[in-house]
C-alpha cells in the first residue's frame, strides 16, 4: 500500500474514533423526556384489571418511570389545583429520552394495550425535554 492509502486509512480510522467518541458524548449529554398524562378514568374496575399491569410493563421495557401520580382513587394523593380546574388523574412518567419516549408510544404491544385502555379513559398527554444540568 502508498503513502497516500496509508493516509486516508488512518483518516478513515480516526473519523470512525471520532464519530464514535461524538456519539458516546451526546448519548451522555441527552436530555430525559417526560411525559404528562391527563387522564379520566370511565371505568377504574376495567382500567386496573386490564390495562394498568401490561402498560406499566411495556412502559418499563422502554426505560419509563413513574415520577408521581395523583387522582386515581378517593384514598390517594389528589391532584391540586393551582389555577384553574384540576384534571382527575396526572401522571408523570421519565424516560432516557424523547427517542425512547416514542419507541415506547409506536410499540405494536403498546399500541394493542392502549386500545384496550381507551374502553375505560379518555387521555390527554403530552411530553416535554428535560434539562440536562441538574
Amino acid at each position: 500500500m502508498n503513502s497516500g492509502g496509508k493516509m486516508a486509512l488512518v483518516m478513515l480510522g480516526c473519523t470512525a474514533i471520532g464519530a464514535l467518541g461524538s456519539e458516546a458524548l451526546h448519548g451522555e449529554a441527552r436530555p430525559p423526556a417526560y411525559l404528562i398524562g391527563q387522564i379520566e378514568v370511565t371505568d377504574p374496575d376495567g382500567y386496573a384489571r386490564e390495562y394498568l399491569p401490561k402498560a406499566k410493563e411495556i412502559i418499563k421495557a422502554h426505560g419509563g418511570k413513574l415520577i408521581a401520580a395523583a387522582g386515581a382513587a378517593a384514598t390517594g394523593s389528589q391532584v391540586v389545583a393551582v389555577d384553574g380546574n384540576p384534571p382527575k388523574r396526572v401522571v408523570i412518567y421519565m424516560y432516557p429520552s424523547m427517542e425512547a419516549l416514542w419507541a415506547w408510544r409506536h410499540d405494536p404491544a403498546y399500541v394493542q394495550v392502549r386500545a384496550v385502555g381507551e374502553k375505560y379513559a379518555r387521555y390527554h398527554t403530552f411530553a416535554v425535554e428535560g434539562s440536562v444540568a441538574n
